[in-house]
């Protein structure tokens, strides 16, 4: 045989082992398409709600009423949205979450158009405090998360980061709002961003969500059969699995006897409910009294928003180091922007606000999706809507408080002052609580030691 007959023969031979070895290209896992079409609910409904930092100052200024009597209507609708989470949590888990989110569109977007008719204080607790809180409810976090978390488990972090991201996202379109107050006024901005929402958000509900990937015949993550079989044999040899724990079908009820569940309850009070709504209701006022233009002072929050997805994605960290170290390392971030706060007094000072905004928005960002990824990862089953749904409620419940308790001592004193102290509080003490959880000692994500 010549020399180029071995050579052809030796490449035939090659080629046959290299298409032998090949293995079929992977389907595109849809749970991508489900935390997709969840981005984009979180992004434009939190966003209807969050425009209400942009819209306060001008309602304010049309009827003369006070800022605490003003804020009131925030913190009814933190209330009732809290209170509506545990029933929308119990709804995802027995009815099907496409007609829950659907409805849901529907009322927040009808009630943020109604709030253009609301002439006294009664009307606006009641369409903005109550109808879209409960639209909120059924489209929001409780629901989404919820769904997310049956499609992804090694990814848990990460998705609910990329979910969360969506709230975030949704502050950045507070100078588009200033915009179209500026140029038709607050009540057809209203109308506008109500009716627009609606279109937006009901296909998205229809034809993409599914509450599992059962339903599309798939295992979550987009394993496969014997994938899942070496995960489980895994799972089982993990150090530091509390067998116990992980093997407990966790309702609420039972879960509510455990301190655990009682800890994450008054972290999500202090850190997602009272400081994080401390910011997103008076940022843009705080930055007004300091002597910031309404536009300048819609950019900054614009830039917390910015950062607050960002901070959302890099919750993704907590997959491989650790829910706790991931989240008080957010807590005390948000304690430097607290502390930077207390400088900010004029406006010689301009990247100041940036600074703090940036800090702040990477806390917060960071700190929500570390959480409810601890609640699923400590709770997780089939009864993990009404438990992640209690868990916003204390949410709610910080939330509530925050923006008429916010208004009400700036009323009395003229200042923000002593709110201040009482966020640089909440951080410190979240920090505490979710170190007292421990979920390292339950399930530990993956290479993390005890």
């Amino acid at each position: 045989m010549s020399c180029q007959g071995i050579l052809l023969f030796a490449a035939e031979i090659a080629f046959h082992k290299v298409i032998k070895n090949l293995k079929p290209r992977p389907k595109f896992f849809y749970g991508w398409i489900v935390v997709a079409a969840a981005f984009i609910i979180i992004m434009i409904g939190y966003g209807l709600r969050n425009s209400f930092s942009i819209f306060y100052p001008a309602i304010v200024e049309e009827f003369g009423w006070s800022r605490g009597n003003t804020a009131l209507m925030f913190s009814i609708h933190i209330g009732v949205y809290g209170l509506a989470a545990p029933i929308v949590g119990s709804m995802v888990d027995r009815f099907n979450p496409r007609l829950v989110l659907s409805v849901g569109a529907c009322v927040v977007g009808g009630g943020i158009a109604l709030c253009s008719l609301a002439t006294s204080q009664w009307q606006f607790y009641l369409l903005y405090g109550v109808m879209v809180a409960v639209g909120l409810s059924m489209i929001g976090i409780t629901p989404l998360s919820t769904i997310i978390t049956n499609w992804f488990v090694e990814k848990r972090g990460l998705v609910i980061g990329i979910l969360t991201a969506g709230f975030g996202t949704s502050l950045v379109s507070a100078p588009i709002v200033q915009l179209l107050i500026f140029n038709f006024g607050w009540q057809n901005a209203y109308i506008f961003i109500g009716l627009c929402s609606i279109p937006l958000i009901v296909p998205l509900c229809i034809f993409l969500m599914r509450r599992s990937p059962q339903e599309k015949g798939l295992l979550p993550d987009g394993r496969s059969q014997q994938q899942a079989l070496s995960k489980s044999q895994a799972q089982e040899k993990h150090v530091g699995l509390n067998e116990q724990w992980v093997s407990t079908t966790w309702t609420l009820r039972r879960a509510m006897k455990t301190y655990h569940f009682w800890f994450i309850f008054l972290m999500s009070f202090c850190s997602l409910g009272f400081a994080e709504q401390v910011g997103i209701t008076h940022l843009v006022y705080f930055l007004r009294d300091a002597g910031y233009e309404p536009m300048q002072a819609a950019t900054i929050y614009s830039v917390f928003g910015i950062t607050f997805a960002v901070g959302n994605l890099f919750s993704y960290l907590s997959d491989r180091l650790g829910r706790e170290k991931v989240f008080i390392t957010s807590c005390l971030l948000g304690v430097g922007a607290v502390l930077l706060l207390f400088l900010i007094t004029d406006t010689t000072k301009p990247w100041m606000p940036f600074l703090f905004a940036v800090l702040l928005g990477l806390g917060l960002g960071i700190g929500g999706p570390v959480m409810l990824a601890t609640v699923a990862d400590l709770f997780q089953g089939k009864y993990l809507g009404s438990i992640i749904g209690f868990v916003i409620l204390g949410c709610s419940l910080g939330g509530g408080i925050a923006p008429w308790l916010t208004g009400f001592l700036h009323d009395r004193s003229g200042n923000y002052f002593a709110i201040t102290f009482m966020v640089l509080a909440c951080f410190v003490a979240a920090a505490v609580l979710m170190w007292l959880v421990a979920p390292r000692k339950i399930r530990p994500v993956p290479h993390q030691d005890r």
